[in-house]
């Protein structure tokens, strides 16, 4: 999975196309979010880890010193994916909980009954730092097949200090971005929220603010309330950690209107969003963060993507990688429900786990797109045209990815 080669620049030529959200600028929002660049007979020129160039062959310049090339003839390019939520680091399984809700269990009732999320808990608090840190490598190297090039994940599978913690430091080691997921439940040593927000906030907080990039709440009926998400998330805050909610996955709990009152960087799920929540998304800067894997997974109802994007919403779509609600790594898979399921069209789905998903994680001037100076993070698909990215339904056209301007090893 580690990128091969040396220094040298790398030159992708000869491809059948190159796609890339159209612009420079980040967010994309309504209209612009459908606006793609695409490039026939193309190259994409790389060194030193960043794009040196992109264009058509005929107007390929003569390269001079060492230059390994990549023949892309068949094949089409696209940015390295984003995926922007994901909970990559747990142990275990719930193998038998899919099963039981197969039979029709449902997810909550699961929860209550000590399942759900708690039972990965157990798992997680049993594993070791160095199994955990393994759990993570592994779960990247399937992203890493599907053409994720960038992810970020969660703790929360500890709830505990040092469990949290070493989750924390096992996705950061393994190359991901971490968000401190805190508040994802309340484990059953706490009799009840504000207990378990206290011992965090005070025993943990300090040195998850050193490991995380961001702090994330699950807002939801038998989790966090908004009061208690809102303490959480103004602690993070104050100690320098971007803010993001899990919102509306199954009840609107006030959490939309509180991650636009504390400026959060996502909300994340939307299931259950009305048309008020839509229009307040739609006039503010919080991102709208979309995980169709886990409505399909769950047998929910889809998010309202397509009201999102028309009022003039910043949507991001993401897989939520986690092992009970949507046990599923691939980005591609994703953007085909995107277009089925929330009638976003194959360009759309494009910059939304590209130029948007980098956005939400603060990396919009240097992820998502193809073009001159961004990393050389580039996926190489076996297709006649980019959008089967969407098109072709739960197959794998990764042929290769390009990863900081050397090829990967996808194993």
């Amino acid at each position: 999975m580690n990128p091969t080669g040396g220094g040298r620049r790398l030159l992708v030529r000869d491809l059948k196309q190159l796609a890339t959200a159209g612009g420079r600028s980040a967010p994309l929002r309504g209209g612009e979010l459908a606006e793609v660049d695409v490039i026939e007979n193309a190259y994409v020129l790389c060194a030193g880890g960043s794009i040196e160039g992109v264009g058509r062959m005929r107007d390929l310049p003569s390269l001079d010193g060492d230059v390994k090339e990549v023949d892309g003839r068949g094949l089409c390019a696209i940015p390295g994916l984003v995926d922007c939520h994901t909970h990559a680091c747990f142990a275990g399984d719930r193998v038998e909980e899919f099963a039981l809700r197969a039979s029709g269990a449902s997810y909550e009732e699961l929860h209550a009954a000590g399942g759900g999320i708690m039972s990965t808990v157990r798992a997680t608090r049993a594993a070791g730092p160095e199994e955990l840190a393994a759990a993570v490598r592994t779960h990247r190297s399937w992203m890493l097949r599907a053409g994720t090039t960038t992810f970020e994940a969660k703790s929360g599978y500890g709830l505990d200090r040092d469990t949290e913690l070493a989750s924390l430091r096992a996705i950061r080691e393994e190359g991901g971005v971490p968000t401190w997921l805190g508040a994802h439940a309340v484990p059953p040593e706490y009799d009840d929220a504000d207990a378990y927000l206290d011992f965090i906030l005070t025993h943990v907080l300090p040195d998850a603010a050193r490991l995380a990039e961001a702090a994330d709440v699950f807002v939801e009926r038998g989790a966090f309330d908004a009061a208690q998400a809102r303490r959480y998330l103004s602690a993070c805050a104050e100690a320098g950690l971007a803010v993001r909610l899990h919102a509306d996955q199954f009840t609107e709990q006030g959490a939309v209107a509180l991650a636009i009152e504390l400026g959060a960087r996502s909300v994340d799920h939307l299931e259950a969003t009305g048309a008020e929540g839509v229009a307040a998304l739609g006039a503010s800067d919080v991102a709208a963060v979309l995980l169709p894997a886990s409505a399909l997974f769950l047998g929910r109802p889809m998010p309202p993507a397509r009201a999102l994007v028309e009022a003039g919403a910043i949507v991001a779509l993401a897989t939520d990688f986690n092992p009970g609600s949507a046990f599923c790594e691939s980005l591609p898979l994703v953007c085909s429900l995107a277009a089925t399921q929330l009638k976003l069209s194959p360009a759309e789905a494009l910059a939304a786990c590209t130029v948007n998903a980098a956005h939400v994680l603060g990396r919009s001037e240097r992820l998502g797109r193809l073009a001159s100076g961004y990393d050389a993070d580039i996926v190489l698909l076996d297709a006649p045209d980019w959008r089967y990215l969407a098109y072709h339904l739960g197959e794998n056209l990764v042929a290769n990815v390009v990863l900081q301007g050397q090829l990967a090893e996808l194993g």
